[in-house]
């Protein structure tokens, strides 16, 4: 991997880990776009520049969690789902499906349906929440829950706790921004798992070309996730849906086979 490879990687990081169009399932295209073997140090790479992500998350949202008990008890609850599932199937993880191109296409296209289906089906009621403090814990585990399906790169794990959060009770906007939340436990045991696992690849890596990457998804997800806010507000997530299920088909249609 070289040094523009790995900007252009931490640019795609930055962008599509907080929107519902899966993280991981662009790393895997990108990758096969620029003919980027995956190697066990590019998919360590992958992993650990979403330590630059989750940083701007906890730039942004960091003091909320620590006025707000509350709030940190519901995130860290729904953490426990993937905690166990991330332990459990570390290894299926990254042998069989990090870098799998056809898991990704396939989970990026059915996943981009089921948004749509269960935006024309959700209609944001008075009842649904605007306070993450309010949720219930047992809903904060649901989420959780849902939350671990996306270890199946394409799936996105934005994706998977928004529509969540939205069907167990959250305003949209609150379900984005639980989402948000979640993702700072979430990313902080990927990466530290990853490490520990995998610390002689890093050790022997080039720091120039991690460092880039951190940086470069770390300003990248600032602006990110102050856009998400501002469209969610207003819109819904049918265009990601759309985005995905054309993405898939042009990434089919032209890498595969």
């Amino acid at each position: 991997m070289d040094f523009i490879q790995a900007l252009i990687l931490s640019l795609v990081e930055g962008i599509s880990e907080f929107l519902p169009i899966s993280s991981t399932g662009h790393l895997v295209l990108a990758s096969e776009v620029l003919k980027i073997p995956q190697s066990e140090f590019v998919k360590s790479f992958e992993i650990i520049i979403q330590l630059g992500a989750i940083l701007s998350v906890l730039f942004l949202y960091g003091k909320r969690l620590l006025v707000s008990p509350e709030t940190l008890k519901r995130v860290l609850i729904a953490f426990i789902p993937t905690a166990i599932v991330g332990l459990t199937l570390y290894k299926l993880i990254k042998t069989m499906l990090l870098g799998n191109i056809t898991v990704t296409i396939l989970a990026l296209f059915i996943g981009g349906i089921v948004m749509i289906i269960l935006e024309k089906i959700y209609t944001e009621q008075p009842k649904h929440l605007d306070k993450i403090e309010n949720l219930s814990y047992t809903n904060a585990f649901l989420i959780g829950i849902v939350q671990s399906i996306s270890i199946i790169p394409g799936v996105s794990r934005a994706a998977a706790t928004i529509m969540g959060g939205m069907f167990l009770g959250l305003k949209r906007v609150t379900a984005t921004e639980f989402s948000f939340l979640l993702a700072i436990p979430t990313m902080f045991a990927a990466t530290g798992l990853d490490l520990v696992k995998n610390y002689q690849v890093l050790l022997d890596s080039d720091l120039i070309i991690l460092a880039v990457g951190f940086i470069g998804s770390f300003i990248t997800a600032l602006f990110t996730v102050k856009f998400l806010i501002k469209y969610v507000s207003n819109h819904s997530f049918i265009a990601f849906g759309v985005y995905r299920i054309i993405l898939s088909i042009i990434f089919f249609l032209f890498f595969t086979g």
